[in-house]
């Protein structure tokens, strides 16, 4: 028998509709919509997620003909806007921003929140990685980890540490060090590292933890020395900086990202649409060199990749909490 040319295409249509559907996707792409918008980021206008979600936003308006605002939902250690993006229309018009500070670290650290991250939200795509990193004083005289330890075992009295965020991988980073050389290490609470730079520029603070978007710029200007960085590699906007991997304890080998979500009520046809448009701005040349100026890693994945991603990091920060003694509150 032989087929029409007609024929033949509308059965490759209707197969590739079945292993669409077989697949749990549409077999016909959605677009996102022309009107305004939103990008959602749950902290306030000026820190470092929400510089970089504006870089990007800046960039989708061009590349998707909209326009494309930040919208900021402070509060609740970044969760606010979680619990916007859950509320928020399915239409497309709506996405999140954010770290796994306010993502995997509440869902593991707090008892409640103010959205549930495994149903409210749906993974898009990864934007990349975050290290946090282990600072010391200039004022201590010391220049590397090693010199560092052995100060610590001459001077019991400095065996404290400023975090920016306690209940975090700024608080757990450096009770797993102490942990790990033997010297147990004191965590000590600041909010944020605005206030712990200025201690540990003018000696009130001997070491302090944070995210290298943090303490990066101070760390050049010689305000304070970053002796250890979290990430599995060498970070590419710092590359003279050791791992925790290189100095001798690879277990301590951690690191952060960043990430866009969407409401779980979103259509399969929505995210793959905003999976493609994010992942083409954030791979391009320039995106990449301004976020790693930024100290963003730029790494992205397909919607699945990424839960898993998520998934996986919720089990290794629940080991990392354990292992510094925190209990969730």
């Amino acid at each position: 028998m032989q087929f029409s040319s007609n024929r033949r295409t509308a059965l490759k249509l209707a197969g590739s509709a079945a292993a669409a559907a077989a697949l749990g996707r549409p077999a016909f792409a959605q677009s996102i919509p022309k009107g305004t918008i939103r990008i959602l980021v749950g902290y306030p206008a000026g820190g470092g997620t929400d510089v970089m979600a504006r870089l990007i936003a800046d960039k989708l308006k061009d590349r998707i003909g909209a326009n494309v605002i930040v919208e900021n939902k402070a509060g609740a250690s970044g969760t606010l806007a979680g619990a916007a993006l859950r509320d928020a229309p399915a239409d497309g018009s709506v996405i999140m921003y954010a770290p796994s500070a306010a993502t995997v670290a509440q869902r593991v650290t707090k008892k409640q929140m103010v959205f549930d991250l495994l149903k409210d939200v749906q993974t898009v795509t990864l934007a990349g990685t975050v290290s946090t990193v282990y600072v010391v004083s200039p004022t201590l005289g010391v220049k590397t980890f090693p010199e560092y330890v052995e100060r610590l075992k001459k001077n019991p009295g400095k065996r404290s540490f400023g975090s920016t965020a306690m209940g975090s991988s700024t608080h757990f980073f450096g009770v797993e060090i102490g942990q790990a050389i033997g010297i147990p290490l004191e965590p000590v609470a600041y909010k944020g590292a605005g206030p712990l730079i200025a201690d540990l520029s003018a000696g009130h603070a001997p070491a302090g933890c944070g995210g290298l978007t943090d303490f990066l710029t101070h760390h050049r200007g010689d305000k304070l020395r970053i002796i250890a960085i979290s990430a599995p590699k060498r970070a590419s906007a710092a590359p003279d900086l050791p791992t925790i991997s290189e100095l001798g304890y690879p277990k301590l080998a951690s690191e952060g990202f960043y990430g866009f979500y969407a409401s779980a009520k979103m259509a399969p046809g929505l995210v793959d649409a905003w999976n493609k448009e994010l992942r083409a701005v954030l791979e391009t040349a320039e995106m990449k060199e301004r976020l790693v100026g930024l100290g963003l890693e730029v790494r992205t994945s397909t919607p699945k990749e990424f839960a898993d991603y998520q998934l996986q990091s919720i089990e290794q920060f629940t080991k990392s909490m354990k292992a510094a003694g925190f209990e969730p509150e």
